[in-house]
């Protein structure tokens, strides 16, 4: 079973057990956060999509650190301008491991039996359609 996730503003594909970086949350290590952004649910037979998040549906994780990904240089330059500008840029991040992914069963819908439309006999809608030319 997998689900994709929306969490901060980006996709994620999750499975149980999976462990991911995250944009930071402000908890501590340990604590348990609950996703119920879920766009899409994967149970191997069955894929259920949301309009736009999967009713029922949620993810519960928990969080196993903190800290800051590798350190990106941004450096732009303007031959002959006498321009360059250097910036770097390290990410913050909470690592998160994935303990379930919860979906609500669905409740039975009852629709009502559909009424069929009779359908004139063949001469008679001959007969209408020269009528009216």
């Amino acid at each position: 079973m997998y689900a994709v996730v929306d969490i901060k503003g980006f996709q994620y594909k999750l499975e149980k057990g999976d462990k991911l970086k995250v944009p930071k949350y402000d908890l501590e290590v340990g604590k348990k956060i609950t996703i119920p952004e879920v766009l899409l649910i994967s149970s191997g037979k069955e894929i259920e999509i949301g309009t736009p998040f999967v009713e029922g549906a949620v993810v519960e994780a928990s969080v196993t650190g903190q800290g800051k990904d590798k350190k990106i240089i941004v450096f732009k330059k303007k031959r002959r301008k006498d321009y360059f500008d250097k910036r770097g840029h390290r990410q913050e991040f909470t690592e998160i491991e994935i303990k379930k992914i919860k979906v609500a069963k669905k409740a039975a819908k009852k629709t009502a039996p559909k009424k069929e439309a009779k359908k004139a006999p063949k001469e008679d809608r001959l007969k209408e359609a020269q009528s009216t030319e």
